[in-house]
């Protein structure tokens, strides 16, 4: 092959073996030279070669002849294509003076007359009486739709069932001036069939939704005859053009890929992409498409034509060469691609192996795209590592030592250390050193060798945190002197290993807190004690730790409080492996770099995890533990104890006391201290903010005093709002109490006119004196009378519907100061006036009505006592019949017949028609005279009545009053 050209970013391999196909037999060879040679395919291990007598001939993978049958009459059969995984064939031949005829062969079911596969199906393709050559074919794999489109521009689609022959329709779906390069389907949600012309490509739903609608153009440029394929992957629809390799997808066109050429083919082989191409001679004219329907000249025979391979995804040519002789088609069975020239000769295409690829570009040193390729190929990840393992050689060849560091991470798993190693202990670069030795760890790699350079390494870089492990060894040495010296020497972390190894807890604190100012380790090693030694040491360090911690350390101090103190815990670490003999000499070997003179002969490991990190417990394990882990049992402090030790931490000082305040077992004593105490910091913290921030903390503060039941001393809630100026305290103080006049007359003692009037509203209703006071007070001054504005006129009006104050008084208060006008109080008196007035007449009347009756019943009573009665009554007033002897009269005018009165004895008759009043008013009368003596009612009914007086004129007339009669 000889090497062509090809875009600059394309790099050009040759991952195949090419050989000339030489056929078995004579017979055979000449097929492919022969002139009656029309059409070819492959499919099902076979080479299926149409003929323009009709004939059909299957050729084996040694390509001999194995079979040939009679499939047309007349015409040569230009297109032929076998259904993969199936015995469906399908040929097409035309003469172009007849329709295109169609037919289906079932190559698995022999026909008892001819002996050949039997034919299935049969029609004539129609293009509407034009006789125009076709120029594509596609089917769906059911064989359910078949596209066939023309050079004169049209397609044709033909349903049915073509297997069982039992009919087929067929419709013109696409016409266009231009001629059809190309149909592909495209299966999915809807059957789409892809259309290319010289000009155009477009899109056409045949089946689903949006079926029946007119072709959808996807590009205003289309392609040259054979040069759409389809991607047997993806889906995709590839069409090569002059310029490059366009993919089309469901969503219309999708990426492109420069290839510069004028294309005369296009395939797939896998997932490349195979691409026939001609060198540039000039513009080419529109007429050369059109030759390709009817055959070319003799010069196409000594035509030279390009040929390559190219894998879009990584974007490099797997072959390419130029042959002598044009291309006539291509195919792929049997594993390999297959060219056919029209010389007759038939080349063979075998991919190399992986390893063959990957020799070529290591040769060249691509190793991203060696591993890409790899990747791509899915290989195993031995031989991925042994790649990237090239890849990290050549990478620190280069001094790329970071990035090749990075390779040699990937591929730790099949890669010996020792190798990686030595290339860094020449170069010296300790980091990356260290980084793999690490890596070798994490993977359970390493060995005793491995983690003594290891700790050498550490060492020789003065990393102390790397080298605990071999500075806390030993006990054969006093240790006093030891942690003194760690301390001195600024060994800090050996320091507190060795006090904790030996029970020196408060030491252990003292460290950490006062050499390594580690304050949240320290507070978490005192939440790990016992409350015995974790109290103490929390009381002599809490305002440090409070300073350095204040979150954790309030919550330690809230659990010890309010008796909830557990011991903190960590997950369990998982035992290791006993360290081999030669471990303690390894580790020992590091002595040189440590500069202190109290090193030891044995080695005690420390218990920490790999990463010096204890582990911890999840989020429901430790819900679980907790659980189950009961707080320990001890003397809870009183809350008074901590006060001290919250010093200039107010906002965790509050935290302490809301929490205290929370538990439910609070003594009586503490818990005054505690509202107290907060009540206090709440005011105290008011005092010093401003706007919404000193209202947030004064309301906390009154919602601390605000209830029937508060533990506060009512004296000391004063004090402290007094000294803080917080009104809001006293006044709910005296509210509690029951001063709601105090309340009143604080507030206008000192001129709070708004205060006066919500306190006027809000304790009016219940101390109806206050009104007298506040008409007092609003009259006082000027400014008081108008801050109050109409509220003056409310205040009167409430006194005189209550009757809280003679009109009398209303003037004299008013009158205490020259503030009010009489213009303000006009309309009081004209109403208070006027309502007397009617009332004093409405009184006059009732007199005269009630003395005008009076007279009326006592001139009664003189005739009926001296005059006699003349009774004129003719019927019984009982039954209604006129009256005859026996009769009785009654003065009251009442007649009866002496029967109707069913009186027995004449004492004590009664008329009964006037019985039920005289009973009425005897009863009423009675109730007066047994009421005489409740002067507890009467007191009751005067005290809750606002007309005072008229309640004793009404009380006088019943007789309430009245002297007792003498016996």
């Amino acid at each position: 092959p000889i090497e062509t050209n090809y875009a600059p970013k394309w790099k050009a391999f040759n991952f195949f073996h090419v050989s000339e196909v030489k056929p078995a037999d004579s017979e055979s060879a000449s097929l492919f030279n022969s002139p009656e040679f029309s059409s070819i395919c492959s499919g099902s291990d076979n080479l299926f070669l149409g003929s323009s007598d009709g004939q059909i001939r299957i050729l084996s993978s040694a390509f001999k002849v194995v079979r040939t049958f009679h499939a047309h009459d007349s015409g040569s059969i230009t297109h032929i294509k076998q259904i993969e995984s199936t015995s469906l064939l399908i040929s097409v031949s035309e003469d172009l003076s007849n329709e295109p005829v169609l037919k289906v062969w079932a190559l698995d079911k022999p026909d008892k007359k001819t002996g050949g596969p039997k034919c299935l199906s049969s029609l004539n393709v129609a293009n509407g009486r034009k006789q125009f050559p076709i120029s594509a074919l596609a089917t769906l794999d059911n064989l359910s739709q078949l596209a066939v489109g023309f050079a004169n521009g049209s397609v044709t689609v033909i349903r049915g069932d073509l297997i069982n022959d039992r009919g087929a329709k067929q419709r013109t779906v696409f016409e266009s001036d231009e001629p059809i390069t190309g149909v592909q389907f495209r299966e999915g949600p809807n059957t789409t069939l892809y259309l290319a012309t010289t000009g155009r490509i477009l899109t056409l739903t045949i089946s689903g939704r949006g079926q029946g609608q007119p072709a959808k153009n996807v590009d205003d440029n289309g392609c040259g005859l054979g040069c759409m394929t389809a991607d047997s992957e993806s889906g995709d629809i590839i069409v090569a053009r002059d310029d490059a390799i366009y993919y089309y997808g469901l969503n219309g066109r999708g990426p492109s890929y420069a290839y510069e050429g004028p294309k005369q083919l296009a395939s797939t082989f896998g997932d490349l992409v195979a691409l026939v191409t001609q060198p540039r001679t000039g513009a080419a004219p529109k007429t050369s498409i059109l030759r390709k329907f009817v055959g070319g000249g003799a010069d196409d025979h000594y035509r030279s034509s390009t040929f390559a391979l190219l894998d879009t995804d990584l974007k490099y040519v797997a072959h390419t060469e130029t042959l002598t002789s044009k291309v006539r088609t291509v195919f792929a069975e049997w594993g390999d691609l297959f060219m056919l020239t029209l010389d007759g000769k038939i080349f063979r295409y075998h991919k190399k192996s992986l390893n063959q690829k990957l020799e070529i570009l290591y040769q060249r040193d691509l190793y991203v795209l060696a591993i890409n390729l790899a990747q791509k190929v899915g290989v195993d990840t031995a031989q991925r590592n042994l790649i990237l393992r090239r890849y990290g050689d050549y990478l620190h060849k280069k001094g790329d030592y970071d990035t090749a560091m990075q390779q040699y991470l990937k591929a730790i798993d099949n890669t010996e250390p020792s190798q990686v190693i030595r290339k860094f202990l020449d170069s010296q670069r300790i980091n990356n050193l260290i980084e793999y030795l690490e890596e070798l760890h994490e993977h359970d790699k390493a060995t005793v060798d491995h983690t003594t350079l290891l700790l050498n390494c550490y060492a020789k870089m003065k990393d102390t945190d790397k080298l605990e492990t071999f500075i806390k060894s030993g006990t054969n040495f006093d240790l006093e002197t030891a942690i003194a010296m760690c301390r001195q020497g600024g060994y800090h972390d050996q320091a507190v290993f060795l006090s904790k190894k030996h029970g020196e807890h408060d030491r252990v604190v003292d460290i950490l807190i006062e050499d390594s100012k580690r304050y949240d380790e320290a507070l978490d090693y005192i939440h790990r004690h016992e409350p015995d030694v974790a109290f103490p040491n929390l009381m002599r360090y809490a305002r440090v730790l409070l300073e350095h911690c204040p979150d954790e350390t309030t919550q330690l101090f809230i659990e010890y409080y309010t008796g909830q103190y557990r011991l903190k815990k960590d997950e369990p670490v998982a035992p290791t492996q006993a360290t081999p003999g030669g471990a303690a000499s390894a580790v020992q070997n590091l002595a040189s770099f440590i500069p202190l003179p109290y090193r030891q002969a044995t080695v005690t490991p420390s218990p920490v995890t790999q990463d010096n990190q204890p582990l911890s417990l999840s989020t429901e394990e430790a819900a679980a533990a907790a659980k189950a882990d009961p707080p320990r049992e001890y003397k809870v402090p009183r809350p008074r104890t901590a006060f001290s030790s919250f010093v200039d931490h107010p906002d965790q000082f509050i935290v302490f006391l809301e929490a205290c305040l929370g538990e439910a077992n609070m003594d009586e004593p503490d818990t005054v201290d505690l509202h107290t105490t907060l009540f206090e910091i709440y005011l105290d913290l008011a005092g010093s903010k401003t706007g919404q921030e000193k209202q947030k903390w004064e309301a906390k503060a009154k919602t601390l005093i605000d209830g029937q039941d508060i533990s506060m001393d009512a004296s000391n809630v004063l004090l402290l709002s007094h000294l803080s100026d917080f009104r809001d305290g006293t006044v709910l103080v005296r509210e509690q109490q029951g001063l709601r006049f105090d309340i009143f007359r604080s507030y206008a003692s000192v001129g709070d006119t708004a205060s006066v009037i919500k306190a006027l509203r809000k304790y009016g209703p219940e101390e109806p004196q206050l009104y007298p006071a506040a008409l007092a007070y609003f009259t006082s001054s000027p400014k008081v009378l108008q801050e109050a504005g109409k509220e003056l006129d409310l205040v009167l009006k409430r006194i005189d519907e209550d009757g809280l104050m003679a009109p009398l008084q209303v003037i004299q208060t008013l009158s205490t100061n020259a503030v009010a006008t009489m213009g303000m109080v006009k309309k009081y008196l004209g109403e208070t006036i006027e309502r007397e007035r009617k009332e004093i007449s409405n009184n006059r009347r009732l007199i005269e009505s009630y003395r005008g009756e009076t007279d009326a019943k006592r001139k009664e009573m003189d005739e009926l006592g001296n005059k006699s009665a003349v009774f004129q009554t003719r019927r019984c007033s009982a039954c209604g019949g006129s009256l005859d002897l026996p009769t009785v009269h009654f003065l009251c005018k009442h007649s009866f017949h002496q029967r109707c009165l069913n009186q027995v004895s004449d004492e004590d008759v009664e008329c009964p028609k006037c019985a039920p009043t005289n009973n009425n008013i005897r009863a009423f009368r009675k109730a007066q005279e047994d009421s005489a003596d409740r002067h507890d009612m009467f007191q009751d009914t005067l005290q809750r009545s606002r007309d005072k007086f008229g309640t004793i004129s009404e009380f006088f007339g019943r007789g309430v009053m009245a002297a007792p009669a003498l016996e």
